[in-house]
């Protein structure tokens, strides 16, 4: 693999990542193209700790809040800023935060979300271990994967056209005051699952399925990012264990080259921030079926002619 070669890599998979259009597709597509059958798995697994890096760092105060906030809560702390903070069944959320934060109010609004992140982490691990016995990588053919992308680009158009008449609802906007329910979790974490499949894009999967449920599109954005950090993390896991059992030592560094590495990593970390700041601004439009139309004729030509 040449540097140019590893920059394209990068590339893909920070933008593919967090845009609802797939990254193990793209790349698949582009090795495809590009002639790299034998990519090392080295190469896969710190692209997926870059992406990580850039979605930690994307969104480090919101982190840094629910952790806070589960340190009080497992020690028994009261929160400090309970007394002036807006009750969750308040009228004025937003002169208190942002106005789509998920941690608006008190600590109680800030255990429910983490409740469900991990109701939502826990559904997508047991279907990502699942497909992942059932489905085998040597069998998925790119024109599978393709059809992934078409699949994506449907719920992207179905949740867009449930979400425009959800979005002066009551229901939506009291995602802002009462949090994500375990309900809404679960649909979440399954759709994430979804999103393991071939070709399918777990941030359109995932954001669809916030909106399917009746969250508001800028909840739905924000969720759907924060629970991407233990579905990263835990396809990063998979696949160094996947390194590890292969036997493959520091040699396997080697094999691929620094400079290709080195530079395939910092490009899916810049262009992975700058996709994620992207679509969160896109989001807030209400404008994700936009890529449908990028979608569903990739996947059209992809079964065609690959």
């Amino acid at each position: 693999m040449s540097v140019i070669q590893g920059i394209i890599m990068g590339v893909l998979q920070g933008i593919a990542e967090f845009l609802p259009i797939s990254s193990s597709g793209h790349l698949a597509v582009v090795q495809k193209l590009f002639g790299l059958n034998d990519v090392p798995l080295l190469f896969d697994v710190m692209l997926h700790l870059a992406t990580l890096l850039a979605v930690v760092l994307y969104f480090r105060r919101k982190i840094w809040q629910l952790l806070k906030v589960f340190g009080r809560w497992i020690t028994g702390r009261p929160d400090p800023k309970a007394a002036e903070a807006v009750q969750p069944d308040g009228a004025d959320c937003s002169n208190a935060c942002d106005g789509m934060d998920l941690l608006c109010g008190t600590d109680a609004l800030g255990r429910r979300t983490i409740v469900a992140v991990i109701l939502s982490t826990l559904v997508t691990a047991v279907i990502g271990l699942g497909t992942s016995k059932l489905i085998d990588d040597s069998v998925i053919s790119i024109k599978l994967t393709c059809a992934g992308f078409i699949v994506t680009a449907i719920l992207l158009v179905i949740s867009s056209v449930i979400e425009k008449k959800n979005e002066a609802s009551a229901d939506s906007k009291s995602v802002q005051l009462k949090g994500i329910s375990p309900l809404q979790a679960l649909f979440i974490g399954l759709m994430q699952g979804v999103g393991t499949l071939p070709g399918i894009s777990r941030s359109g999967s995932t954001i669809a399925g916030a909106q399917l449920s009746k969250v508001n599109r800028q909840a739905a954005g924000e969720y759907s990012f924060i629970i991407s950090i233990p579905a990263i993390l835990g396809a990063f896991v998979l696949e160094l264990k996947k390194y590890m059992e292969a036997g493959q030592a520091a040699g396997s560094g080697a094999s691929i080259g620094a400079a290709p590495l080195i530079a395939g990593c910092a490009a899916a970390f810049a262009w992975g921030y700058l996709s994620l700041a992207f679509l969160m601004k896109l989001i807030k439009k209400g404008r994700l079926e936009w890529f449908a139309c990028y979608l569903i004729p990739a996947g059209i030509l992809g079964i065609l002619f690959l």
